[in-house]
């Protein structure tokens, strides 16, 4: 070893080795501790796995309001790097009715009381939210966004009795709750969550849109009778069977893609299914589709389906089928260059197969 490069090595005379500078080959850095998420000071229940680099922050907010009149009804405030609502001075603004903050780095709901007096649209999708609150006085609240945040828990807002619309996308939701009392909730979305199972539902009776693709779902046997539920999204769960009897009796789309189905079942309850996606399943046979009569598009692309004449038993006699996806089936490989003819053939009513249009036959 070098010498030179051991500060551990002393002079003759005991001093420690430097340069002609003085300089004894140390990298010094003074230490600093930034704290990164300083909610966890001031809330007991904050947690955070995700290391998140903060941004840049805005000390006044306020100046992005500068160019609204105060009698404004909407105010939309898309990616500026907000952290902090009450530095935004919404206080002047008396007749806000719909309010967008996505794209922000906001963690507190905090809004002064005339906002929420007349608040009927708020957006504050891809923001920093952990918790519910601050929403007490937002009676007349009919949408509201908090997709794309990082709330575990559902709570503090069944007394929005006028929401129509409650968006939850991407957040870290394990169990649905605290919903009741939502009679006029119209389209709820709690896709790519943590949830496992469909329950604490029944009370939402409105309820025409219901979408809970990408989460952990492995049933849904406890679906509750929903009388005017229209769309039912289920994609990428863990679903591997499927009840015959769903109590939906309205239902026009129904989406279970990417699932591992292998069969489908007889069903006998969805007299008005327009659209049913079964993409990216085990399915090896096609059945059980004959109560369908209203069928317009079916998305059975990336299956075992190998057969046209079971392909002509159930779907041939759909007057009003005009979409099939078939693609990536063991049916396709066989026909190979015929395949696109041989579905024509079989379902001579359809306009459109996989992602091309296809012409009528030739007398």
């Amino acid at each position: 070893m070098d010498p030179s490069h051991d500060s551990s090595i002393a002079r003759p005379n005991g001093s420690p080795l430097t340069n002609d500078k003085g300089w004894d080959g140390k990298l010094r850095v003074n230490r600093q501790v930034v704290l990164s998420n300083p909610e966890a000071l001031s809330d007991p229940e904050y947690s955070d796995s995700d290391d998140v680099l903060p941004g840049e922050q805005i000390g006044a907010d306020e100046d992005l309001l500068d160019d609204y009149d105060t009698e404004a009804e909407d105010i939309d405030l898309v990616h500026c790097r907000i952290t902090s609502i009450p530095a935004l001075k919404l206080e002047k603004f008396c007749k806000v009715e719909k309010l967008c903050l996505r794209q922000n780095e906001i963690s507190h709901i905090e809004f002064p009381n005339n906002i929420a007096e007349t608040l009927q649209d708020l957006d504050l999708y891809d923001n920093l939210i952990g918790h519910i609150k601050g929403l007490d006085g937002f009676h007349g609240l009919t949408s509201l966004d908090l997709s794309f945040n990082k709330i575990k828990h559902i709570k503090n807002v069944s007394h929005l009795t006028n929401l129509t619309d409650l968006y939850f996308v991407q957040n870290r939701i394990q169990h649905i709750e605290n919903l009741d009392g939502l009679k006029n909730l119209r389209n709820l979305e709690l896709a790519a969550n943590r949830i496992k199972e469909i329950d604490n539902l029944s009370s939402l009776i409105a309820l025409e849109e219901l979408w809970l693709g990408k989460n952990k779902i492995t049933s849904i046997a406890t679906l509750p009778h929903f009388p005017v539920l229209k769309i039912l999204s289920l994609p990428s769960n863990r679903l591997n069977n499927l009840p015959s009897s769903l109590p939906l009796p309205l239902l026009e789309e129904l989406y279970i893609s990417h699932n591992v189905i292998t069969a489908l079942p007889p069903f006998d309850s969805l007299p008005k299914l327009r659209v049913l996606d079964i993409s990216s399943n085990q399915i090896s046979k096609l059945e059980n589709l004959g109560s369908f009569q209203e069928l317009e598009e079916f998305w059975a692309s990336s299956n075992l389906l190998d057969s046209f004449e079971d392909l002509e038993k159930e779907l041939g006699n759909k007057k009003n089928l005009e979409t099939v996806y078939l693609e990536g089936n063991p049916l396709m490989k066989t026909a190979g260059v015929s395949y696109r003819t041989k579905v024509k053939l079989a379902l001579p009513q359809v306009k459109q197969i996989d992602a091309s249009e296809c012409p009528p036959l030739a007398p």
